[in-house]
């Protein structure tokens, strides 16, 4: 009786956590929200401590702090997880894998240097960047508006820090060109726009691998970018008859069909 007593009482509190978990990473309250955006900042302060640290000697209380910033992503993951109505699905998502590499890379520390080298795994924390894009789209009338150039924006830099982060940890130790994350950056910046100035080059079969994958991928997203900015400024918005979904922002007739498109003006209060 007691023993049955215990387990509703575990149950109760367990499905009264992820109530509140499903709250605060999916609800629509203020409160919920600022939770979300808060999750971004610090996303955005590990990037920038990942840059400043590789200025700097390796230190034991980096090594505190890499944990420290793990156990966060950690918990996050795991709450997420909790909440999930179909955990194989998102198991199986590419930003899961992501998540899973960079709790790995933050936590190497506690397993000794000798792993060390997982570090590179980290900046693919930057794809949950892409997580926050469905939220913008729903909180922000400048998304809306701007979302195609938005977007270009964010692929472009995901690739470039992703990779600034592979060439750092891969050749640091290798090239005495790579001094610091803002070399490896400077190469992939330079590699990017096929600029090549060929005072930073990468060495062996694995950095000339990754100088090309830079070149392919990072022309293809920087074009990308370049073609949004040149392009004639569309809104968003399904024709209810073809499905056509780029209009002009002032147009009255579908351009494809005819059919009378009733745009909202996100500008009118």
């Amino acid at each position: 009786m007691h023993r049955t007593s215990s387990r509703q009482t575990f149950g109760a509190s367990r499905w009264k956590l992820v109530g509140k978990l499903r709250f605060l990473y999916e609800g629509d309250a203020p409160e919920a929200h600022r939770f979300r955006y808060g999750l971004l900042l610090f996303d955005a302060a590990t990037i920038l401590f990942i840059v400043i640290t590789s200025f700097l000697p390796r230190y034991r209380v980096m090594e505190w702090i890499d944990v420290a910033i793990g156990l966060v992503v950690l918990a996050d993951f795991l709450a997420r997880i909790a909440i999930s109505r179909n955990r194989w699905r998102d198991l199986a998502h590419p930003a899961t894998f992501a998540d899973i590499a960079s709790i790995v890379s933050f936590l190497a520390p506690v397993v000794g240097e000798g792993i060390g080298f997982l570090r590179i795994l980290r900046t693919v924390r930057l794809l949950r960047t892409y997580q926050l894009l469905a939220r913008l789209r729903a909180d922000s009338a400048f998304f809306r508006r701007n979302e195609d150039l938005i977007i270009a924006t964010v692929n472009l830099g995901v690739f470039i820090f992703i990779m600034t982060g592979f060439v750092y940890e891969t050749q640091r130790w290798t090239n005495d060109k790579i001094g610091n994350y803002v070399d490896a950056l400077y190469f992939t910046i330079a590699a990017l726009t096929t600029t090549g100035f060929g005072d930073i080059t990468l060495t062996g079969t694995l950095g000339h691998l990754v100088s090309v994958v830079i070149m392919i991928f990072g022309v293809t997203l920087f074009l990308r970018l370049v073609q949004v900015l040149l392009r004639p400024n569309k809104v968003r918005h399904a024709c209810p008859v073809c499905g056509l979904q780029r209009h002009d922002r002032d147009a009255i007739h579908c351009k494809a069909c005819g059919t009378i498109l009733n745009i909202p003006d996100e500008g009118a209060v």
